[in-house]
């Protein structure tokens, strides 16, 4: 049974006009344990903007690392180095059952993406209450922009940033993934089992080839990230958003953010040529591709970083 804690932060108050550089370990309890994060902060006196940084899928944790990959490729941490130099604070943090907030992990057959959606929710409303920041925004890359594009609308906050974020539901990104790989009738297989889950119904007869995808205990999460259309919901929200895709992306395209640039008009669209999925500046070539993923070596692309910190600085 899920219990829940009082939102205590952990979250060191330093004084305003303090000098405030560096980075602080942070702890928020949340329904079911606690989370840990680091807030990295600015050199420099005063009150000053801030931004939650939202990894993607998976076991990714707050530096933008997945157990699933070898290396590091530490993204999310050199975002939020350049932003501290550039006098914008950031939080990153593990996601529940993730890092030092595994202890916080839910079975897979409880994990929603809610749960995703409302910690980064309680992040961000305790930054609003934080007499050290004046604008709160969020960054979310991946899975992540389409929690921050829920998240955000929830905690109202100044600005919303998308980074490499889908442009259609997940049932036609499977759809467009499976199709070429699987043969007709297995495929057919995989529409009906995407329409009943679309319909928030279970699946109980799931073929051997198809299990790994559709088992029994994800099924309750991919039913909950089917109900979040990132066309509709980057179109609801009310708040200045930037768009940001890499030109060079082989998991996520610039029709992804073209999609969402149509559904929200008044959103910035910014696209960068070179940058991959990891925000590293990398040929469209897979042998290439494939050692960013794990190579903290390479820099950020620098297009990405001046276009959140003139997106940020603006508010």
């Amino acid at each position: 049974m899920r219990w829940m804690l009082g939102m205590l932060v952990l979250m060191v108050c330093l004084p305003v006009r303090a000098t405030t550089g560096g980075e602080q370990e942070v702890a928020l309890a949340v329904a079911g344990g606690v989370l840990h994060g680091t807030l990295s902060m600015p050199d420099r006196q005063g009150k000053v903007p801030v931004v939650l940084l939202h990894a993607g899928s998976g076991p990714t944790d707050r530096n933008g690392n997945s157990a699933m990959l070898p290396g590091q490729n530490n993204t999310l941490r050199m975002l939020a180095d350049a932003l501290a130099r550039n006098g914008i604070a950031t939080l990153r943090y593990d996601k529940r059952g993730i890092g030092a907030s595994a202890s916080a992990g839910l079975r897979e057959a409880d994990l929603r993406l809610d749960d995703y959606i409302d910690d980064a929710t309680a992040w961000l409303r305790q930054l609003r209450a934080d007499p050290r920041f004046t604008n709160v925004l969020m960054a979310g890359h991946s899975e992540g922009a389409l929690i921050a594009m829920v998240a955000c609308q929830k905690a109202q906050l100044d600005g919303c940033v998308l980074i490499a974020g889908a442009g259609k539901a997940l049932d036609d990104i499977l759809r467009v993934q499976l199709k070429p790989r699987l043969p007709p009738d297995l495929y057919a297989q995989n529409e009906r089992i995407l329409l009943a889950l679309k319909r928030g119904e279970r699946v109980s007869d799931v073929p051997p080839a198809l299990l790994a995808l559709y088992r029994p205990s994800v099924q309750p999460y991919l039913i909950s990230s089917l109900k979040v259309d990132p066309r509709a919901a980057v179109g609801a929200l009310r708040m200045p958003v930037l768009i940001l895709q890499g030109a060079t992306d082989l998991q996520v395209s610039v029709a992804d953010a073209q999609a969402l640039s149509a559904a929200a008009p008044a959103a910035r669209l910014v696209i960068v040529p070179g940058m991959n999925h990891v925000l590293k500046m990398v040929s469209g070539d897979l042998a290439q591709q494939m050692p960013s993923y794990g190579d903290p070596a390479l820099p950020l692309a620098p297009a990405l970083v001046d276009a959140v910190t003139a997106f940020v600085q603006e508010r």
